[in-house]
């Protein structure tokens, strides 16, 4: 079975993506999703992450504590890297037992930052959804009522998608086009021809 990566930067559209590759009978792994379910279910990220950033990550209820960590890492880079480093292995690992239960050709996990922490190592292939800078920005004020500062200081935070590009096996390009399917077929054909090799 081959294991499969899906990216993109913010509002690039990759979750849309990722469920339309459920469609074709494709299981997707959503990591940001399972990191939060982590966080809370796994008793040693859980004991990792109040001893790196006090009991108050977690409220009484042992749910997380989102404002208090938000405040903690939020501008504080080197605190950030330290969550990651315990959040990252833990999501892989899962990744890997969750793909092991699976019956298909190739599964997939939708993350945002696989070329940004060195994640993208770990997957057979690499599928990169880009769209125009105006379309993503446009995607994440609507979808999270912010403002295009905000919107533009968190693309910062990623690669940009020249330096992604050169990374990925396969690119699909999300402007929000009819196009959009015919190119997921492509790669999916592609993917299934893979896995028979």
């Amino acid at each position: 079975m081959l294991l499969v990566g899906l990216t993109g930067g913010i509002g690039s559209g990759k979750s849309y993506v990722g469920k339309i590759f459920e469609t074709l009978g494709i299981p997707v792994y959503y990591a940001d999703k399972e990191a939060k379910r982590l966080m809370i279910q796994d008793k040693r990220l859980k004991c990792n992450l109040k001893d790196l950033l006090g009991a108050g990550a977690y409220h009484r209820n042992g749910r997380l504590n989102r404002a208090f960590v938000a405040g903690k890492i939020f501008k504080n880079k080197p605190l950030l890297e330290k969550v990651n480093q315990l959040v990252h292995p833990a999501v892989k690992d899962d990744f890997l037992v969750w793909a092991e239960s699976q019956v298909s050709p190739y599964v997939m996990e939708e993350s945002a930052i696989l070329f940004e922490n060195g994640l993208n190592t770990g997957f057979d292939s690499v599928i990169l959804v880009t769209a125009d800078e105006d379309i993503r920005i446009a995607r994440v004020m609507k979808r999270d009522k912010v403002t295009e500062q905000l919107v533009r200081s968190r693309m910062k935070q990623q690669l940009p998608d020249e330096k992604k590009l050169i990374l990925a096996n396969f690119v699909i390009r999300n402007n929000g086009t009819m196009d959009l399917e015919d190119q997921i077929q492509t790669v999916h054909a592609e993917l299934l021809e893979l896995s028979k090799s």
